[in-house]
């Protein structure tokens, strides 16, 4: 006998796609998750991830969202198993600026670091303290919670067009959390990739995340400690959409994470992770006709911000999908 189609098929297996379908479950609706990859190879998996505002579009309804993502992950925060972990650290700025990071938007007022404490190079500082996401953990933590609640993951092909969602469900609701998948999925020509590459060592005893902004704009310098490895970055490349590893750039991301940290030179590395930045100039998060009185929850374009942005519009899509079911 052929199993009911679910109340609501949600396309994307990162983290926008895993929270969603959390919330959906959550909220008493039958949910299945479809990925053309595993979580672990989503552009989720690339990501550092400090809580922040980075790299996303203008939208009057980010500081909700992100206000409603902080307060899950501090909730996460006192369970190991989610790979979520409140940190303190350190932003700084090869030039004067005198007031806290944009990113910090929302935490208790950072602290202007001492001048001595500054890496070479670096005239200021903003000291903090905000969640670090280990990714895959937190992944590995949202696809079992996404299981323990009934939901189902399927893999598949890539979904081309929302002509092919029509035919694979016949879910009354849609969830579409393709990330870049969103260009050609919808299509959406306003969708920008924007690559990032990280590297990934053994941590040398690093408890403590650090962000610096260098003169390039395609560069930034960040460490993220994740327990027993260290997430080294990073690079920002609009328009490259490629996701094979540039060694070249791996080479100048560990040579300017050794000059703010000498405890990491000659680390092994152990893996190399690339993933592309969905930007588009403004979060789509809306519904569409899908025909036959079917309807899409659009979920995409969240730049640099969609661990930041994960919970709260998770809980949008929810509230959405409600209404559309009421």
């Amino acid at each position: 006998m052929p199993k009911p189609s679910p109340d609501a098929f949600v396309i994307g297996a990162g983290v926008c796609g895993l929270s969603s379908a959390l919330a959906l479950l959550r909220s008493g609706l039958a949910v299945t998750v479809y990925g053309a990859d595993l979580p672990h190879r989503s552009t989720s998996a690339a990501a550092g991830a400090l809580w922040g505002v980075h790299l996303v579009g203008e939208d009057e309804r980010i500081g909700h969202w992100a206000a409603v993502t902080l307060d899950h992950f501090r909730a996460l925060g006192t369970d190991p198993s989610s790979g979520v972990k409140e940190v303190a650290g350190l932003h700084a700025f090869l030039g004067d600026q005198a007031e806290p990071p944009d990113m910090t938007a929302g935490l208790p007022s950072p602290a202007r670091a001492d001048k001595a404490t500054l890496p070479a190079g670096y005239r200021t500082g903003w000291r903090y303290r905000a969640p670090v996401i280990s990714m895959p953990v937190y992944l590995d933590y949202l696809v079992g919670q996404v299981i323990a609640s009934g939901g189902t993951l399927r893999l598949g092909q890539p979904l081309r067009s929302l002509a092919q969602v029509r035919d694979l469900s016949a879910a009354p609701v849609i969830v579409n959390c393709t990330g870049i998948g969103a260009r050609e999925l919808v299509p959406d020509d306003a969708m920008t990739p924007v690559r990032g590459q990280v590297v990934v060592v053994p941590n040398p005893g690093l408890t403590e995340f650090f962000v610096g902004e260098r003169a390039e704009p395609e560069r930034i310098t960040y460490l993220f400690p994740h327990g027993p490895t260290v997430l080294l970055g990073g690079t920002e490349q609009p328009g490259i959409a490629s996701t094979a590893p540039d060694h070249a750039a791996a080479g100048e991301i560990l040579a300017a994470c050794v000059a703010v940290e000498p405890r990491l030179a000659g680390l092994p590395v152990l893996a190399h992770r690339v993933g592309l930045r969905p930007l588009r100039p403004q979060v789509r998060l809306e519904t569409s006709p899908l025909g036959d009185g079917r309807h899409v929850v659009h979920n995409y374009g969240h730049g640099g911000a969609g661990v930041t942005l994960s919970w709260g519009c998770a809980q949008a899509v929810s509230a959405e999908a409600a209404r559309l079911h009421g």
